[in-house]
C-alpha cells in the first residue's frame, strides 16, 4: 500500500523550535488535514532530529537541478547520499557530479520539493492535498518560524 505524506518543515534546515511551539503548531496541522475527525485515517507525526534531515518527496522527486550550471543531477546520486547520511547530514556543504563545484544541499533545484530539517511535523494521508499561503502563514506563526511545505508519495 502506498501513502502520502504532507510534511511541515522551517524554512531554516538547522533551526528547532521551543516544545509549546511545536505542540501549538501540531495541534493546527491536525485540524487543518482533518485529523481530529472521527473516521479519518490520518496520523501525525512530529520528529527532532539531531542533523540536519532530508524531507523527500520520494516517488514525487521527477529531477534535481544544479543551482550553479543547471544541469539535471543523476538521481542515483541523490538516492545514494540519502541512504550515506540516514542518520543526518553533519554539514549541507556537498560536490555535485556534475560540475564539480561544492553547493549547499538545500540549495539545489528540485522538481517534487524536498528539504532539510532538524525538525518536521508529518501527516501521513491528509484529506488536504496542500497547504495554502496562508495556512503556512499561520503554521509559521504558530511554530515561531517561517515553513515550507513538502509532499510525498510512499
Amino acid at each position: 500500500m502506498s501513502d502520502d505524506v504532507l510534511s511541515v518543515i522551517p524554512t531554516d534546515p538547522h533551526w528547532q523550535p521551543e516544545e509549546a511551539a511545536a505542540l501549538r503548531a501540531e495541534a493546527l496541522v491536525t485540524e487543518l488535514v482533518g485529523g481530529l475527525a472521527p473516521d479519518t485515517d490520518v496520523e501525525i507525526d512530529v520528529d527532532w532530529y539531531d542533523l540536519p534531515s532530508v524531507v523527500d518527496s520520494a516517488q514525487n522527486l521527477e529531477r534535481i537541478g544544479c543551482p550553479r550550471c543547471r544541469a539535471s543531477i543523476d538521481l542515483d546520486w541523490w538516492a545514494d547520499l540519502v541512504e550515506d547520511n540516514e542518520e543526518g547530514f553533519p554539514t549541507l556543504d556537498a560536490t555535485v557530479p556534475c560540475c564539480g563545484v561544492t553547493v549547499s544541499l538545500d540549495q539545489l533545484d528540485f522538481d517534487g520539493p524536498c528539504g532539510f530539517a532538524r525538525f518536521e511535523i508529518a501527516a501521513w494521508n491528509p484529506e488536504l492535498i496542500r497547504f495554502s499561503e496562508e495556512e503556512l502563514a499561520a503554521l509559521g506563526a504558530a511554530l515561531g518560524h517561517p515553513v515550507r511545505q513538502i509532499r510525498a508519495h510512499v
